[in-house]
This record gives structure tokens, C-alpha cells and sequence, in this order.
């Protein structure tokens, strides 16, 4: 217990420190050559996000000019890997975050100095029937820089019921599992849960053919993902690629979906770490939606897959 406590207090505390200056160090260094910045790969870079979402975000929201975002982060764990945990930290920005893990508020707050912005934190499970209601109450989409929805399961009904130019950034993720050429998302399933959706841990998301024809709905357009392949970055159209990112070029959807990553399980729940054949083999008699077919073609995945 003491030991706990004396890790909690000092030995965490420092290390975070350490982190937040080397990443801030490095971020500061990068913004030299962003106007010049080819791929969105050369701006990959992690502080407190899970991959490289820290350093693309900065640069996106550099280019656009805004130094104080106000965002919205649904699906953040304990907030100690997080796509808003640097902005955070960095701006003393105002923020909205959102997940339903147990004791929610007191472990972010163990990660983080709440006091050093304005941040709601809010334990709920979000789905398609009480996005709207929740961020109405919260007043969280008014004026948004920054949206990012991470919960492995139902994300692509989320955004359906999202009104357009929601935000004027969004990171989105997406199975790169289901590959480019399909568009699909696992069905509207309220308390969707992938372990338990197939024991395999493969099957849950959308696709990014999905994403990207969602976000076309919604005023946005597609500018890339990270190195890690498993989430997607989108710019509203009132910012065009031609005034802001000028000589970024777009990766092709092959490249985009080109992930290496393995968190497959076997039938005990154990990892397997299988290859790319072997997860996409594990998970083709799935249920997916079709949604070229329509919000209601349930199909097989094997049907869908050349």
C-alpha cells in the first residue's frame, strides 16, 4: 500500500512531467516544418495518445490556427491514453470527455490537474438513442474544434445521429480489419460489446470506407491516419485542403488500412496474435451491415470479401 502510494504521488507524477516536456519539446521542434509537410506520417507522434494522434493533431490544429480547442473526446479509458490528454494539459483547454469505466472521475483525476482547465467528465455508455440527449445537456457540441469517438463498437450510428459540421476536426476510429473496399459497420447493437460480439476481439467498428462516407454526409472531408492504421482524421469542408494543407498529400486507402497490429484471442480469451489472413479468416462468418444495401442488410462478412 505505502509502496502504491509513494508511486502514485512521486514516481508517476515525475515520469508524466518527463513526458509532457520531451513531447512538448518535440511538438515545438515539428511545427517548424509543418507548412512543408508532405505526410501525415511525418507529424506521427506520441505523448499521452495511444499512437501517434498527439502530433497529427497538433499539426491539424495549427494549420487551422487555433491554439485554445474546445473538444470532445468520447471512449478515453482512465484519460492516462488519450487523444485530448496533451491538448489538455498543454492549453488549458475546455473539454468534454465521456466513457463508462467504473470509478470514471477519480481515476482521470488521478492522472491529470483538472483544476488547469475546464474539463466535464461524464460516466455514461453512449449509443444512438442518447448521443444527442447527452451532448444537448452538457451543451457539449456547441462550438466543438475537436471530436474524437473511440468505444470499439457502435461508432459509426453515433456519427448518423450527429447534426453536419458538428466539429471542425474529427479523429475517428475503424476497424482496418474489414480492409478499403467494403462499406460496413457491426449492427446497432445497444451495449455492444466486441469480446463479446466474437470471442476473437476482431470484429467491432466500422470500416473506413464507412467512416469516410459518413463524414461526407457531415460536411467533412478525409485527410489521412495514423501510422498504427486504426484511426482516421477528417477536416471540415469549411476549411479546404487547398487553403490550409496545401501540399499534404493523401495516402491511398490500401496504404490506409495496412495495420500490422494483432489482438486476437482463441476461445479462452487468451491472446493469439494472429496474422492478417488468420483475423480476417477468424471473423468472416460475422454479422455486418452492408451499407451500400441500406441501415438494415445484415450479411454475412464471407459475402462481402473478394
Amino acid at each position: 500500500m505505502i509502496k502504491k502510494l509513494i508511486y502514485n504521488i512521486f514516481f508517476k507524477n515525475f515520469l508524466n512531467k518527463k513526458i509532457y516536456m520531451v513531447g512538448l519539446s518535440h511538438i515545438l521542434n515539428l511545427r517548424k516544418n509543418y507548412p512543408n509537410v508532405k505526410k501525415l506520417n511525418e507529424v506521427d507522434y506520441k505523448i499521452f495518445s495511444q499512437n501517434g494522434e498527439d502530433g497529427i493533431l497538433d499539426y491539424l490544429l495549427y494549420q487551422l490556427g487555433i491554439e485554445k480547442p474546445n473538444f470532445l473526446e468520447i471512449g478515453v479509458g482512465d484519460y492516462s491514453e488519450a487523444n485530448t490528454r496533451f491538448i489538455f494539459e498543454r492549453s488549458s483547454s475546455k473539454g468534454t470527455i465521456i466513457d463508462c469505466i467504473d470509478d470514471f472521475e477519480n481515476r482521470v483525476k488521478r492522472n491529470i490537474k483538472a483544476w488547469r482547465g475546464e474539463l466535464k467528465i461524464i460516466k455514461k455508455i453512449i449509443n444512438s438513442d442518447n448521443i444527442i440527449e447527452t451532448l444537448n445537456k452538457d451543451n457539449s457540441l456547441s462550438d466543438l474544434d475537436l471530436f474524437s469517438l473511440d468505444i470499439d463498437g457502435v461508432d459509426y450510428w453515433i456519427l448518423k445521429k450527429l447534426p453536419k459540421n458538428f466539429s471542425k476536426i474529427a479523429i475517428l476510429e475503424f476497424n482496418p480489419l474489414f480492409g478499403k473496399d467494403i462499406e460496413v459497420t457491426v449492427p446497432n447493437i445497444i451495449n455492444f460489446d466486441r469480446n463479446n460480439y466474437h470471442y476473437s476481439n476482431l470484429c467491432f467498428g466500422m470500416s473506413i470506407k464507412a467512416a469516410i462516407n459518413v463524414m461526407k454526409e457531415k460536411n467533412f472531408y478525409f485527410i489521412g491516419t495514423n501510422l498504427f492504421r486504426n484511426n482516421a482524421f477528417f477536416v471540415s469542408d469549411k476549411f479546404s485542403k487547398n487553403d490550409f494543407f496545401k501540399n499534404l498529400e493523401i495516402n491511398d486507402l490500401s496504404s490506409s488500412v495496412n495495420a500490422h497490429f494483432s489482438e486476437s484471442r482463441n476461445l479462452k480469451k487468451e491472446l493469439n496474435f494472429l496474422k492478417y489472413n488468420e483475423r480476417l479468416k477468424e471473423i468472416l462468418s460475422c454479422e455486418v451491415v452492408d451499407l451500400t444495401q441500406g441501415d438494415d442488410k445484415i450479411v454475412k462478412l464471407e459475402k462481402l470479401i473478394n
